[in-house]
């Protein structure tokens, strides 16, 4: 990978991607790497500037590598997902999930609820899941392993800030990590 030239990180309900970007120059060539596997392969290239687009994910995620010329021959290479700067569609994501991290049984596990669609995700894996409604709001039910999981919904009773979900395990709460 000597014309490595930019690499992203990616949060997804799935996990974190690594996008790495390879750009020559003077050949044109362009290699996109998702998780270190090569997506696409381009040699010989005579227009340096443009895209590249490919899938992200279990989810098959749509993700666009944008080459533009700063000046002369310096370039500028910015990543949007789902049409959106990576920035934006971050900014978003953390409006429509909630992930949590925890060390159970000495491995680590990321779980993140999709709120618009209440699937849960655990290591890369959506997860089979019960949902019951209780006094304050609902419970979506789940295990890891040989632990008892469930994910709280209920009312801030703020209309600004809805619905307030909270990871339970072994009827422990996990506190929700920001990414």
């Amino acid at each position: 990978m000597t014309d490595l030239v930019a690499v992203w990180d990616v949060a997804l309900s799935d996990g974190v991607h690594k996008i790495e970007f390879e750009h020559g120059t003077t050949s044109g060539k362009r290699v996109v790497y998702v998780d270190g596997k090569e997506e696409v392969r381009k040699e010989w290239m005579f227009k340096l500037v443009g895209k590249e687009t490919f899938c992200v994910g279990a989810a098959k995620t749509k993700a666009t590598i944008n080459i533009d010329a700063v000046s002369g021959f310096a370039y500028e290479y910015t990543l949007e997902i789902n049409g959106k700067s990576l920035k934006k569609y971050m900014e978003n994501r953390s409006k429509t999930t909630n992930t949590w991290v925890l060390h159970l049984d000495g491995e680590d596990f990321r779980v993140v609820l999709e709120k618009d669609t209440m699937d849960v995700w655990c290591n890369g894996k959506r997860m089979e899941t019960a949902g019951e409604f209780v006094d304050d709001g609902t419970e979506t039910h789940f295990s890891v392993g040989t632990h008892d999981c469930y994910i709280k919904a209920v009312s801030s009773g703020k209309r600004k800030e809805g619905i307030i979900h909270s990871l339970i395990v072994d009827n422990r709460e996990i506190p929700e990590i920001l990414e």
